[in-house]
């Protein structure tokens, strides 16, 4: 976290934004200008978590945290927070962000994760963003304030390309090699890499970390995949399929809604410069790709900021 002092006098504007995923939490507070003056970030959580008692806890106590380091900078007025999961529908989170910051429930606005993410890229109507974090989706948001969506299908069904993704496909391929050459995983250095992560060679090992962790853990294995990428022709075809896939969801986008700009973003899209090579390479040449480092919740700050400075 970077630690800022205190910048809240008591009539200074701020503007809380947050942007919740599977891995990570990040927050930022705006001022009226627009600059961000503080930002930090938590543990991931999900609006998926909703769903059960220990869900809501966790949930509760990654927000508490939070609320905890921003009002240690400042007040907020406003909050927009997108996070993964959202369904549009959960007062209960709303709530919880408005009762930690002191602040009113209308003064609290959520989206889901990828609409903040979005609009760090585009306006509506502009182009599409592929974002790979965790999980993997395609988003554009027509001029209309109208959001549709390729994949985003959750890491159960699908994500092709995200975190997660290559994750299960590390461990899937190198599980394949034991069942047909037992001990192969001694000349594989993902392999080695991937079970220096989990904590060691024996299946039980590996299935407990699939079964037991949560879906942001496994998707960190992700970067054990990566850094073997350059002595592993096995960790490099993964990442490259993972280009493929997140290729595989513009082009659904594309044939929807014709060709615009495409961004490639998410801190699973950083992992490996194969991974946007391949992507690009499995799009057409006419279609304009530029890949991205996405600040979503600065974004969100500063939509917030200016929901804050309205009020006054």
């Amino acid at each position: 976290m970077i630690s800022f002092p205190t910048v809240n006098n008591g009539t200074a504007v701020l503007g809380l934004g947050i942007d919740a995923g599977g891995t990570q939490t990040r927050w930022a507070l705006a001022g009226a200008d627009g600059a961000i003056v503080a930002d930090g970030a938590v543990d991931g959580l999900s609006a998926l978590q909703m769903g059960s008692d220990a869900g809501r806890a966790a949930v509760h106590a990654t927000f508490a945290q939070l609320c905890q380091a921003v009002l240690a900078v400042g007040q907020p007025r406003a909050v927009v927070a997108g996070l993964t999961g959202f369904g549009g529908d959960d007062v209960v989170l709303a709530q919880a962000l408005a009762g930690l910051l002191a602040l009113d429930v209308t003064d609290v606005r959520l989206c889901n994760d990828i609409e903040i993410a979005y609009r760090d890229s585009f306006a509506p109507g502009q182009g599409y963003l592929v974002y790979a974090g965790t999980g993997s989706i395609a988003a554009w948001i027509d001029t209309e304030g109208v959001f549709h969506r390729a994949g985003g299908r959750g890491v159960l069904l699908d994500d092709g390309g995200g975190g997660y993704w290559i994750a299960r496909e590390a461990l899937r391929q190198i599980w394949r090699r034991e069942d047909e050459a037992p001990g192969s995983w001694q000349a594989s250095p993902m392999a080695e890499a991937v079970f220096a992560h989990v904590g060691g060679s024996d299946w039980s090992l590996s299935r407990a970390f699939m079964y037991g962790q949560d879906r942001g853990t496994i998707g960190r294995l992700a970067l054990a995949v990566a850094a073997s990428a350059e002595n592993d022709p096995l960790a490099l075809d993964i990442l490259q399929r993972a280009g493929q896939e997140l290729a595989r969801l513009a082009l659904a986008l594309v044939a929807r809604h014709g060709p615009r700009p495409v961004v490639l973003a998410g801190r699973a899209a950083q992992l490996h410069p194969a991974m946007a090579a391949a992507m690009r390479a499995a799009l057409p040449v006419s279609l304009q790709m530029e890949q991205r480092i996405a600040r979503p919740h600065d974004a969100a700050a500063r939509q917030a900021a200016s929901l804050a400075a309205g009020k006054d």
